[in-house]
């Protein structure tokens, strides 16, 4: 008998403010956040440009302290950055003075090289850098530099991996081909991976949940599962129908130029696409 996978993220009721420009102002940014990740999933978060979706990943991560609310990873409250849980941001975030063996070798500090070696060997190969391995960022194309920090966060075998518009700075070619990439990988290291991105297409060709955020101030308005098999046929019907309900849940139409309000019928989907409502907000003077 087979177990149900442990919840490895969960948030609880999070909320977040900063400080404005006039005393005593504050600028909210995520209102009765709540969410769970569970072992091994790929989740993707959505949501409109600027609406807090990085906010709330560096809060998961431990680099920014919440308001209100908890966020719990592997059962503890987040206190700060936990080398078992690792970052890949949209940046570049390679070494320049390091190369590529170097960069992907650089959280095994700990272990001797006899243990070392077949580590970054075998993460080389499998993003497909065999013959760069003693290559500089600098001669690299920028998706190979994104491979470089994939590995890098492989290699340190985390818990959970974090990662905030990894592919937003790459052309649109290769995006596809680092989201290919990224599926595959993940297929067979089955790391637990959490997701931020602005680009929905990207968020239905990788999750297995997509997290659909609000305007500022944020909550997770809907939850979206997408059950369609790997690899993602971009052509089927069960694909645009997925991409099309994100659209209409951000208020948006899949027509150029044309916009809409409507929300999705909160139904099943006939193509093994199901969406689940999101926390309700309470109004402001209960918090």
């Amino acid at each position: 008998m087979s177990t149900a996978p442990q919840s490895m993220v969960s948030v609880r009721d999070l909320w977040m403010s900063f400080p404005g420009k006039r005393a005593g102002e504050q600028i909210h940014v995520l209102e009765r956040i709540n969410l769970e990740v569970k072992e091994g999933e790929l989740v993707c978060i959505v949501g409109p440009s600027g609406c807090g979706k990085s906010t709330l990943l560096n809060i998961i991560g431990g680099f920014l302290q919440q308001t209100l609310g908890a966020a719990i990873v592997e059962g503890e409250p987040v206190s700060g950055p936990d080398p078992r849980r690792i970052f890949v941001f949209q940046e570049n975030g390679v070494f320049p003075w390091l190369t590529v063996e170097e960069n992907i070798g650089f959280g095994l500090a700990k272990k001797d090289q006899t243990e070392r070696r077949p580590i970054i060997a075998h993460y080389v190969g499998m993003v497909g850098l065999h013959g760069f391995e003693r290559a500089y960022p600098r001669e690299l194309s920028g998706g190979m530099r994104q491979r470089v920090e994939i590995a890098r966060a492989l290699a340190a075998s985390p818990d959970i991996i974090y990662m905030d518009e990894p592919f937003g700075a790459l052309d649109f070619l290769t995006r596809l081909k680092m989201r290919s990439d990224l599926t595959r990988i993940w297929q067979s290291e089955k790391k637990t991976i959490l997701f931020v991105t602005h680009d929905i297409e990207e968020a239905v060709q990788l999750a297995d949940r997509v997290l659909v955020m609000s305007q500022r101030p944020a909550t997770i308005q809907t939850v979206i599962n997408v059950d369609l098999p790997r690899p993602r046929d971009l052509d089927s019907s069960g694909y645009i129908e997925t991409r099309d309900r994100i659209f209409a849940a951000m208020g948006m139409s899949v027509r150029i130029g044309e916009t809409t309000t409507e929300k999705n019928p909160e139904t099943p989907s006939s193509h093994g696409v199901s969406e689940e409502p999101g926390p309700q907000r309470e109004p402001r003077e209960h918090r």
